[in-house]
């Protein structure tokens, strides 16, 4: 469909890093820039962007790849998707090709996808509407004064108390099953398939284009969990996506604000008071990938989370991502107590719009909230307070946001000026902070072979030197296969190092993350003399793969000393004596 040259356009346009700071908070590590992995939940960065090849990988979960890779799974999307996304962002028009059988075989699994998760929420919707099994979750809206039109909006739905009733609808379409497996709304075990929801009220939870990728599932009583959602899928990273932003785009684009609340009920409740300018987390916390998302779209946050002490600690985190991202970012607080969904069942949306006005701006909600847990009446407490307060400040990036703050903090803990800035000078800092600079030290699965595939990939000569040695000779198991994917796709312009882009000639996951985690990690072989290196590798290599002499030997105590096979090995070990003799 894209002409290749078009392709690389885009490619050499856009830089990597350009590309994933739209999502992922990045920070210099060498050469090589490091965040909080989108893909995955984890607290130190392992999630690694080399610019220079224009590539990323992560030694937590093992995702890997170029640019296109990282928009198509983060976005859900298709190869062709990715480009023409990313085309538009460099201001480049294209023209299409024929997809190669890789791309058509991509492209037709994400519509298999799609297909799916659009069967699933019309068999959901039609529940709720038409079947007498719905009557409960019908009953329930009523009494919730969900509306149809709202209803409609949403997409609402239901899935019946049956086992199986989403896998015969599904079979009866013509659906794969072990596709609609991949995205975790039906599953398998020893006695057959059944489904993920049941007994539950269904919200489609949908991507800023409309696309149904995931589902949610409310209990109608108070049995627990109250919520369970989508497993992470092809399309689906909880990470990154936002419930309702589909909905609310007109009204960020108009008022250039944003509000963000936890649950979908409370979501439901502003929505249908007038207030769409709302979105919520997908039953996980707010990540940096989140508050990327927000920035693009509006210029200042609002945070509606709840008033108990896990609600607390959100609003906390999510200040901190936002000053990371430079959001101006506010607290809406309602009556202890009080979520959206209650308070808008006995106040009106003017009630409400009076308390969003009266929003106070996140990094002030954090400094009064911490002092009211811990009043400054002794030096022990204001210490503690400061040490909470300073890795916060540090990420002020507005100076003279930061000097107002600096004199509002002194005044309320009764220290000087100088006393403060001491303490940001020397205090702590955060985890965060300390791994940014720390050298990870990651295990390859095969240092050896690891460290030979970089040759490859980064000199031309010891290219021409592994082909004439021969590949079986030099690699073997995944890394054999992938040098012969390799050559297979080098062409004779491709003389200098191999770059980023024929990640998309690979297909097996395996490979992907072989590929993609050497590429981020061979800023050590830039000007070494590779003849030297080459050569130590393959006489280890070498005496390694000879160390099968004791498994030959092993084999040949159990075999008769005159079947054909015992002579074969016979022949094969002395071979392999030779040779090592002559290391």
């Amino acid at each position: 469909m894209i002409p290749d040259e078009k392709v690389r356009e885009v490619a050499d346009r856009l830089s990597i890093v350009e590309v994933v700071s739209d999502y992922v908070s990045l920070r210099r590590a060498g050469s090589n820039f490091l965040g909080l992995c989108p893909f995955h939940g984890e607290k130190t960065p392992s999630f690694t962007v080399n610019p220079a090849k224009e590539i990323f990988h992560c030694f937590g979960c093992g995702a890997g790849g170029n640019a296109f890779s990282f928009i198509m799974k983060i976005e859900g999307i298709s190869f062709p998707e990715a480009v023409k996304q990313l085309a538009r962002k460099a201001g480049i028009e294209i023209e299409e090709r024929q997809l190669t059988p890789s791309e058509k075989k991509e492209q037709h699994e994400f519509a298999q996808f799609q297909h799916i998760n659009e069967l699933t929420a019309t068999y959901y919707r039609s529940i709720l509407l038409n079947s007498n099994e719905g009557e409960s979750a019908r009953n329930y809206l009523a009494e919730r004064s969900v509306e149809s039109e709202i209803s409609e909006a949403y997409r609402l739905g239901f899935a019946p108390d049956r086992r199986d009733g989403l896998v015969k609808y599904l079979k009866n379409n013509g659906a794969e099953l072990e596709s609609a497996q991949k995205l975790g709304i039906i599953r398998r075990s020893d006695s057959g398939w059944y489904d993920l929801f049941r007994n539950r009220m269904i919200f489609p939870i949908r991507d800023s284009r409309s696309q149904v990728i995931a589902f949610a599932g409310r209990v109608l009583d108070s049995s627990l969990p109250k919520y369970i959602n989508s497993p992470e899928s092809p399309l689906y990273h909880k990470s990154s996506v936002l419930f309702g932003l589909d909905m609310a785009l007109p009204s960020i684009r108009t008022g250039k604000s944003i509000i963000i609340v936890e649950g979908y009920f409370d979501h439901l409740a502003l929505y249908r008071a007038g207030v769409h300018n709302v979105v919520a987390t997908c039953g996980t916390a707010l990540t940096g990938v989140h508050a990327g998302l927000i920035k693009r779209q509006a210029e200042r946050v609002y945070t509606l989370f709840d008033s108990d002490g896990a609600g607390k600690k959100a609003t906390i985190r999510s200040m901190e991502l936002f000053l990371e991202q430079r959001i101006s970012a506010y607290v809406v607080s309602l009556p202890t107590g009080e979520d959206p969904d209650s308070f808008l069942a006995k106040h009106s949306a003017e009630d409400f719009k009076i308390l969003r006005d009266k929003a106070k701006p996140a990094f002030e909600y954090f400094v009064r909230s911490l002092l009211a847990e811990t009043p400054p009446d002794s030096v022990d407490s204001k210490v503690r307070v400061i040490d909470e307060i300073v890795p916060r400040f540090r990420k002020i990036a507005d100076s003279v946001e930061r000097d107002l703050y600096e004199k509002e903090i002194c005044r309320l803990l009764g220290i000087t000026i100088h006393a403060f800035r001491k303490r940001i000078g020397g205090g702590k800092f955060s985890n965060s902070e300390i791994n940014v600079n720390k050298k990870e030290d990651f295990k390859p699965a095969d240092s050896i072979q690891d460290t030979l595939m970089s040759l490859l990939l980064n000199y031309p000569e010891a290219r021409a030197e592994i082909l004439q040695n021969g590949l079986e000779t030099i690699f073997s198991d995944d890394y054999l296969e992938m040098a012969q994917l390799l050559f297979s796709n080098l062409s004779e312009s491709d003389n200098g190092q191999i770059s980023s882009h024929l990640v998309e000639m690979i297909e097996k996951p395996e490979l992907k993350m072989l590929f993609s985690r050497i590429m981020v990690s061979d800023a050590c072989f830039a000007d070494i003399e590779w003849r030297a290196v080459f050569n130590q590798c393959t006489r280890s290599h070498e005496k390694k793969k000879l160390s099968s002499i004791k498994d030959i030997a092993a084999r040949l105590a159990i075999l008769d000393s005159n079947s054909a096979e015992y002579e074969q090995l016979l022949k094969q070990a002395d071979k392999l004596r030779t040779r090592k003799s002559n290391l």
